[in-house]
């Protein structure tokens, strides 16, 4: 990679932080276990919109243009041919050789000329985020778990709480978890129990190391999408 000069994003474009829907999460998991890179962002109406980057596109285009592999076409500050995302050797690289009005930025940094990408880099186009994944051996931790649902051990009252956990979600993909109250009322725990049994849940499907607003949503998409509970369960 050339050496760049740095040129900081003096106002970074900062949405509101859109919880991920089960459903959301799901995709994300199925795209993870594909062993692919993956690139991911949110359309103007705020849906999770998701491309993996494979031989077929090895050239990704990104734009305001809705015939862009990622098309924005909501963003106004976004050209209409605003950067390319293009294979070298085993990684991913963005190259913006001026074709964008506005500029491309990569953890906050403008890119000039063309940047390679690591796991999870930030990149931004006009006003709209787009997430990078990197290939991780092929499958996350968490992916790699659900693989094999039968292999993660679980005492009964675990699995009670997981139930509990996964029943609105099962009954409507819009729902949310059930709270640590609702799962202590549906098993007879108190809360407490409740969360000490959540928390090695957490541990045995690899959500450890996640934000805590994300495991619960996370664990529900990751046993829901395994079939580690069957339908008799709910």
């Amino acid at each position: 990679m050339s050496w760049q000069p740095t040129i900081e994003a003096a106002d970074e474009p900062r949405r509101p932080r859109v919880q991920q829907t089960p459903t959301e999460l799901k995709e994300i998991i199925a795209a993870e276990r594909t062993g692919r890179p993956f690139v991911v962002w949110r359309a103007g109406e705020g849906e999770q919109r998701l491309l993996l980057l494979d031989q077929k596109h090895w050239r990704v285009t990104i734009g305001r243009d809705p015939a862009a592999d990622v098309a924005l076409p909501w963003d106004a500050e976004v050209s209409r041919t605003h950067a390319l995302l293009e294979q070298v050797g085993r990684g991913w690289t963005l190259v913006d050789d001026g074709l964008s009005r506005n500029g491309s930025f990569v953890n906050g940094t403008r890119v000039i000329g063309r940047q390679r990408l690591r796991d999870k880099d930030r990149l931004v186009f006009g006003a709209t985020p787009v997430t990078y994944r990197e290939a991780s051996g092929g499958i996350t931790q968490t992916a790699s778990a659900i693989d094999s649902p039968a292999a993660i051990p679980l005492s009964p009252m675990q699995r009670k709480v997981l139930i509990a956990l996964c029943r609105p979600v099962h009954a409507s993909a819009s729902a949310t978890p059930a709270t640590n109250r609702k799962i202590a009322e549906e098993v007879y725990l108190t809360v407490d129990a409740v969360k000490a049994h959540l928390r090695v849940l957490f541990e045995r499907y690899g959500l450890s190391q996640l934000p805590q607003n994300e495991k619960r949503a996370r664990l529900v998409a990751a046993a829901l999408a395994a079939g580690a509970l069957a339908p008799r369960d709910f």
